[in-house]
């Protein structure tokens, strides 16, 4: 039984959310997305499913607050909208957007609760996808405008802060894979959207720490690639997505320099001068955020550059169909530690499962997610004791909510939302916890 006694001094257990999947983006000004164009194309989503409602977070948070601190949480992982803060994503300010940012930031601090902000979790205003998105260099100018106005109003009250979540799904899945808004299938596209992302990443450091702020981070997604079978293509082919996946933005934030692996298929194609904004891609940051789920086991195929594919593997999967493989954790902490953060503070800044949740006689017993959390808790506190400096540890997610191109059909939280009523439900898993954070 996990105890938070088994975990260092001070150290931080929290729970995440997205802006776009629980807010409601219809309320309050906000402006459009590429994710509001991309789930009304038909065949993007499921059921054309979007976020305009969501979860009703934007008049119900502060329920849903009083449910982080209700399971003893110590601090709480959230993200801002740009579209809600600037409609047209430059120019006019939507100071409705601005007062709910306000107003929730005062009602976790008055529950004790360590705000802990992300700026960009997907969601581009149109205005600005319609000017290329990612692919425009200047986009990283025009979320360091974004920065200074939402961080000029709520700033001084911040825990922590990171610039952009997973920008793996930013550039890549987003512009390669074409899996997510914008939907892209480039490799062109691709090879700027990633660099871009890192020098907005960059520009927004620099513009809080001129605004005088502390306790900024960076905060990448890592999927463990396993080799498919003992063959040699297999093994190239994972190092290819291990570079891509899991080194590409890690190298380029704290090494300054993009793999050789993934640079012999995005060279080409990278902007011109790429090579020159490493000062500003890798300006210093305080610690580093790991969102991890599962692996992928990775076998060669046949075409054009990267020539990997994933098979079905063995081992138990979620409801996503991903396999659930703690040891994966251990090893990106202990990864992170040694060839990249070098004694910086890390949080897991996500862990976490869907679930089919199902109600019996009014009670949600998810068992599996208790054991995933619980395994993956093992891995993080083996970390610890082996040298590395972890010092949090955030479930994602607190809400059932709209999973993006899979609509609301997937429930990674740990409080069930029935999207009929707009009823919350804690489950099993929320009351686990809350115990283990007690002792």
């Amino acid at each position: 039984m996990i105890q938070r006694s088994d975990f260092p001094e001070g150290f931080l257990f929290g729970t995440a959310t997205s802006a776009y999947q629980i807010e409601g983006h219809a309320k309050g000004g906000a402006g459009l997305t590429h994710w509001d164009s991309f789930a009304a194309t038909p065949g993007n989503v499921v059921r054309a499913e979007h976020g305009q409602l969501a979860c009703d977070h934007y008049h119900r948070f502060e329920q849903d607050l009083d449910l982080v601190a209700a399971a003893g949480f110590d601090t709480y992982r959230f993200s801002t909208s740009w579209a809600r803060v600037m409609p047209e994503g430059r120019g006019p300010v939507n100071q409705e957007g601005l007062d709910f940012y306000d107003r929730l930031t005062d009602a976790m601090l008055e529950r004790g609760l360590k705000p802990a902000a992300t700026l960009y979790h997907w969601e581009m205003p149109s205005a600005l996808e319609d000017q290329g998105g990612w692919r425009n260099r200047d986009i990283a100018h025009w979320f360091g405008d974004f920065t200074d106005v939402i961080m000029g109003r709520i700033g001084d009250r911040m825990f922590s802060v990171a610039p952009i979540n997973e920008p793996w799904c930013v550039g890549w899945l987003s512009h390669f894979e074409g899996a997510h808004a914008p939907g892209l299938r480039d490799i062109r596209a691709t090879a700027r959207a990633m660099h871009h992302v890192l020098c907005a990443h960059g520009t927004a450091i620099a513009r809080m720490r001129s605004l005088g702020m502390t306790n900024l981070g960076a905060v990448c997604n890592f999927e463990f690639a396993n080799p498919a079978d003992d063959s040699a293509e297999s093994a190239a082919a994972a190092g290819r997505y291990d570079a891509i996946y899991n080194r590409f933005f890690m190298g380029g934030i704290f090494h300054k320099s993009y793999p050789d692996l993934v640079l012999e298929g995005l060279e080409p194609h990278l902007p011109k001068g790429w090579d020159s904004d490493f000062d500003l891609i890798g300006a210093p940051v305080d610690w580093c955020g790991i969102n991890y789920y599962t692996r992928s086991n990775i076998a060669a195929k046949d075409g054009a550059w990267p020539n990997v594919q994933a098979v079905e593997g063995p081992l138990e999967k979620t409801q996503m169909g991903w396999e659930i493989y703690p040891d994966g954790l251990y090893e990106f902490i202990m990864r992170t530690h040694r060839e990249y953060t070098k004694g910086l503070p890390i949080y897991v800044t996500e862990n976490g499962m869907a679930n089919d949740d199902p109600i019996v006689s009014g009670c949600i017993t998810d068992d599996a997610r208790i054991a995933y959390i619980e395994a993956h808790l093992q891995a993080a506190m083996r970390a610890i004791k082996d040298g590395a400096p972890l010092m949090g540890y955030y479930i994602w997610s607190l809400l059932d909510n709209y999973e993006w191109a899979l609509g609301y059909e997937k429930r990674f939280g740990l409080v069930h939302v029935d999207f009929d009523t707009l009823e919350r439900r804690p489950k099993k898993s929320f009351e686990t916890l809350k115990g283990w954070i007690e002792r």
